[in-house]
């Protein structure tokens, strides 16, 4: 019996990976992106009808799409894998930063990366401006994240939690990295000791492989 990742190299589905892993539970992953006619598409689709990733599919053959909304079952199904903190009042942060990525951050990668999705029959001049104004959201919406949810010394707590992963892997995007390296350095760090930690970086090193030096 084993969970089922549909998902691809650089995407979101690196945290749900990563949750599996420091669950400690099987899982197999089939390479599937909207972007790629080539991989597992079809398969996708026929699980989650928006074809988005990461995708999850449960044992018992329950289906979960949204990352955070993976991320909280298996921190609430698998309590002892430290994914959601035990005490309620902290569980409940972390919870509420889980959603606060989803729609914050996530959303407006969205747009940046498909502007034409919100605004039909958009020319050129008026793509940039969505996309601008869309990143300059985002940097101002992950400076307010970084001021709001703590380190102690993980997000998580003692150890990386899901809100960790799901943070670290989203940050990746759209300029973000660079904008906390700048505005909120000690933020930047965290997210760079998320990546180190000896059970995550395998695979955050097989998703954005590191450039040779």
């Amino acid at each position: 019996m084993q969970h089922i990742l549909y998902g691809y190299q650089g995407s979101g589905s690196a945290a749900v990976e990563a949750g599996l892993v420091i669950a400690g539970l099987p899982f197999r992953i089939v390479d599937a992106a909207s972007w790629d006619d080539k991989s597992a598409l079809d398969e996708l689709r026929s699980v989650n009808p928006l074809a988005q990733i990461p995708t999850l599919k449960l044992p018992d053959g329950t289906v979960l799409s949204e990352s955070a909304a993976i991320l909280i079952h298996l921190g609430l199904e698998h309590p002892s894998s430290g994914l959601l903190p035990s005490e309620p009042s902290a569980r409940a942060l972390a919870i509420r930063g889980l959603v606060y990525v989803a729609a914050n951050c996530y959303s407006a990668i969205g747009i940046i990366d498909y502007p034409e999705r919100y605004c039909i029959d958009a020319d050129d001049d008026t793509r940039k401006r969505i996309i601008a104004g869309s990143r300059a959201r985002l940097h101002s919406v992950w400076d307010t994240f970084a001021d709001s949810f703590p380190a102690m010394p993980f997000l998580g707590g003692a150890q990386p939690g899901a809100l960790d992963l799901l943070a670290c892997v989203v940050s990746k995007w759209s300029g973000a990295r660079a904008h906390l390296q700048a505005s909120r350095p000690a933020f930047h760090e965290l997210l760079t000791s998320i990546e180190r930690h000896p059970k995550i970086a395998p695979v955050l090193d097989r998703h954005w492989p590191p450039k040779p030096q």
